[in-house]
């Protein structure tokens, strides 16, 4: 079943033509990876989806209905969460704290508890600094906050935007473990990457994005034995 589909969006900033009629199928239960060079569209896209921007034309769907124009919160609220690239949690505020406002649109007390005891059982660390302020954190825990934050909305679609950017290999690989894991339990994710090798190998289904287009549609498996995209994005042969 097709769960988000973007159809020929375009997005403008300004005078630059951003995105350039993207077409994007996500099936449910699907984890779907966008690879691409910086500036070819990637994080556009996400924050097209998440109602962070609004496209000039064209259209995205969940589950049918058009969300196009949503505010974000909104968007939100039907099943959309959106880890940004960066990180970017709320500095002064204790892990805790952001935790809570990741669940600020919902009034289901019992299950945000449920929720909480979930992603402590992924991410540990984040038990053990409740009461931290999150600006003290390492990159590593951050990312881990930032993805725990998402998904105490209990997205339907999880879109993730860059999350191994910066961090050490060993936390990369955790990070990557953890994907596989929320993806296990019934979560769709839409994937950003630096790292395309990893991001294919972990994902179902890949675009590769080119000056705002996409250049490539395929099975993950069939990108990651593409000599073109070999030679492009993974460094040559495996």
């Amino acid at each position: 079943m097709t769960l988000l589909e973007l159809d020929q969006t375009h997005v403008h900033y300004g005078a630059i033509h951003a995105l350039k009629g993207v077409s994007i199928r996500v099936e449910q239960g699907q984890i779907v990876t966008l690879v691409g060079a910086n500036g070819a569209g990637k994080s556009t896209t996400l924050r097209a989806i998440s109602g962070l921007i609004r496209p000039s034309q064209g259209a995205i769907r969940l589950r049918d209905a058009s969300i196009v124009g949503l505010p974000a919160h909104e968007i939100v609220k039907l099943g959309i969460s959106h880890v940004p690239e960066g990180r970017i949690v709320f500095a002064n505020l204790t892990v805790g704290e952001n935790l809570d406002l990741g669940a600020y649109l919902r009034r289901d007390r019992s299950a945000i508890a449920e929720d909480l005891k979930h992603v402590f059982r992924l991410f540990p660390r984040l038990k053990e600094r409740l009461k931290q302020s999150a600006g003290t954190l390492s990159g590593g825990e951050q990312q881990m906050l930032a993805i725990g934050r998402a998904l105490m909305a209990r997205p339907s679609v999880l879109l993730m935007d860059e999350p191994s950017l910066g961090l050490a290999p060993l936390l990369v690989r955790e990070i990557f473990g953890v994907i596989r894991e929320i993806r296990e339990q019934g979560t769709t994710i839409v994937l950003v990457e630096q790292n395309a090798r990893m991001a294919l190998a972990v994902a179902d289904h890949g675009y590769v994005l080119e000056t705002g287009r996409v250049r490539l549609s395929d099975r993950a498996s069939a990108l990651l034995a593409n000599p073109e995209v070999q030679a492009a994005y993974l460094g040559g042969a495996a």
